[in-house]
Parts: structure tokens; C-alpha cells; sequence
């Protein structure tokens, strides 16, 4: 699949849940209104779609929320789609968590073909990460840590920087994921939704974080990439990776290889812009046919945009209506 800016998508995230047993301020409003369960793709649609999208070419999945693992029965979406990894065209199988439910989860993951995860972390400091998820238990957050590294997976945290919040914890973050051997990416808040707290106050540039982090840490910039957005630098003293994900300074619109899918079989095709194409109705209309499906595809690649157009501005609503959870990131 290339899209009208030559851009070959690869890469397909995929929202199984907008529900979450968290409520990040950065993510959610602290009062949400969840989607009724009969609006939702059952798991296998879910699966049908990834199938389609893998034959177009889609070489890595990755299963978002809301939080994935508080879908019920998501492992026998799992257990399909790791059947088409190691020669049934799928390169990666992945998935975003925040980390609550990876004690449970951790060892069935790593059967299913996952080999590595990414888990929301923003501090250190478990009274400021009740603040921030509004309910959160950090210790399950450490203990489901734990189990992913013990069940082989490869850990990466993924921190949203924020001024006045945790821009104090920076350095520390680092030292922690040295001292365990997990990478770290930082992100910078992105204006989705009404959350409440004002964003404008919140908003921290990468390029200062990476400025604060260069008198401490030996950073070299290196080209690794993990076929997201993110760009990285290795840390000489911890022999780990940070990575930088900077849609507001620096945004990475001219390399996207990704599309996002809802968990109503609605596809986005950037996650800054409001277009989308329904993949529901012709992959229900045509239960014993993809043709219609795989054509819908196409019909919405043909139409991805160059670009966002995120802007923190105290002035502005947000650039988008949608909440993060919404599309998963």
C-alpha cells in the first residue's frame, strides 16, 4: 500500500477497547462516556481485518485501547494473529499497555509470538502516579513490569513529558531504565480531546528534555528505528536507547508508514486529522467476501494525508474532537 505521497504503510494499530481501567489526564476526562459493546468489532471481525491488512502489505501490528488487556477474551485475538507471524506475512506482533493487567497476561503473550511491549509510565513517585491516572496502583504497574521481563518480553516505557508534572524526574527515569535494561521514549502531549487540565501549561518541548538530559547522559544519535516515530539516542552510561517522539516541534509526517483502525471498524488515516473510512460496513455486508473490505483499503489509503496539524495553542480547541483512547495513540 503507498499512499498519494509515496509513503508505504506498513504498519497497523489497532484499538481492540476505548475502555481503560486508568484515566491519564493526558488521555482521558476523569468522567467518560465508554461506547456500547454491541457498537463493537467482535474479535473475529478484528482478526479479519488484520488478515486483510496484512495481505495489502501490512508488515506490523500493534493492539492498543483504551487498555487492550481489559477486553474480555482479547488473548483469542492474540493467539490468531501470531499464527500469521514466522511465514504468514507478519513481521511484529506488539501492543501498548498501561501495565495493569501484564501479571496476568505476560506469560500468554509471549506464546502467542509478542516479543516486545511498550508500557505508559510518566513517574517514579506512586502519589504522583495516582494523580495523573486519577486511580492508578503503581505497584501492579512495577509488579506487571516485572512479569513481562520474566516471561522474556522486552520492555520499553513510554513517558509523555510534562512541564511542572514530571520534567523533575527526567534523569531519574533514565537511571531507572538503565538500571533494568529497558529503553525509554519520550512523548510530548498532543492537543486530542478535552481532558480539562490546560494543555498550554503542560506542554514541555523534546528539544528542551533532550537538552536537560545532554548535561548529565552521553547521548549519540543513532539511526535504530522500530518502525514507529520515534527517533533515538544511545546513552553511553546505561547502555540503553532513549527515543523522542515530537509531533509538536518536530513532527514525523514525511516518514508515517502507519494507519489506525477503532474498535468500531472506523480507520484513521492520520492521527491529527479527522477523515476516516468505515471498514464496518462492508466487512459485515460481505461476511464470505474481502473484496469489498480490501477495496475500502485502498479507497482509504488513496486519501491519507500528508500531515497533522497539531498546535499548542492556549486559544485553541483541541486539533482533533476525539479522545487519545479513542484511536490508541
Amino acid at each position: 500500500m503507498i499512499d498519494p505521497f509515496g509513503r508505504r504503510v506498513t504498519y497497523l494499530r489497532v484499538s481492540v477497547t476505548d475502555r481503560c481501567d486508568l484515566r491519564c489526564q493526558y488521555c482521558m476526562a476523569e468522567r467518560m462516556t465508554f461506547l456500547p459493546k454491541r457498537e463493537l468489532l467482535t474479535l473475529e471481525e478484528m482478526e479479519r481485518v488484520c488478515r486483510a491488512f496484512v495481505a495489502k502489505g501490512v508488515r506490523k501490528l500493534r493492539i492498543t485501547g483504551g487498555e487492550p488487556l481489559v477486553r474480555k477474551d482479547v488473548m483469542v485475538l492474540f493467539r490468531g494473529l501470531g499464527r500469521l507471524l514466522n511465514g504468514g506475512g507478519l513481521d511484529e506482533l506488539t501492543l501498548t499497555s498501561n501495565g495493569t493487567q501484564l501479571a496476568r497476561y505476560a506469560d500468554d503473550l509471549a506464546a502467542c509470538g509478542v516479543r516486545r511491549i511498550n508500557v505508559s509510565l510518566d513517574t517514579l513517585d506512586p502519589d504522583r502516579f495516582r494523580v495523573i491516572t486519577r486511580r492508578g496502583d503503581f505497584d501492579r504497574v512495577m509488579a506487571g513490569i516485572a512479569a513481562a521481563r520474566a516471561a522474556g518480553l522486552k520492555v520499553k516505557i513510554n513517558t509523555v513529558a510534562m512541564r511542572g508534572f514530571n520534567d523533575d524526574e527526567i534523569d531519574r527515569l533514565v537511571a531507572w531504565c538503565g538500571e533494568r535494561g529497558l529503553d525509554l521514549c519520550f512523548i510530548e502531549t498532543m492537543p486530542m480531546g478535552e481532558i480539562g487540565p490546560d494543555r498550554v501549561d503542560q506542554y514541555l518541548p523534546l528539544s528542551t528534555v533532550r537538552e536537560r538530559l545532554a548535561e548529565t547522559w552521553t547521548l549519540t544519535d543513532t539511526g535504530f528505528r522500530t518502525g514507529g516515530p520515534a527517533r533515538y539516542v544511545d546513552v553511553a552510561e546505561t547502555g540503553q536507547r532513549i527515543g523522542f517522539i515530537t509531533p509538536m516541534t518536530h513532527n514525523f509526517c514525511e516518514s508515517c508508514n502507519r494507519v489506525r483502525l477503532t474498535c468500531t471498524g472506523t480507520l484513521y488515516m492520520c492521527l491529527g486529522q479527522e477523515d476516516a473510512a468505515d471498514l464496518r460496513t462492508p466487512l459485515r455486508a460481505y461476511p464470505d467476501d474481502d473484496g469489498p473490505l480490501l477495496d475500502a483499503i485502498d479507497a482509504a489509503i488513496a486519501r491519507k494525508p500528508k500531515g497533522h496539524d497539531f498546535v499548542i495553542d492556549r486559544e485553541a480547541r483541541p486539533a482533533v474532537g476525539r479522545h487519545m483512547s479513542v484511536t490508541g495513540g
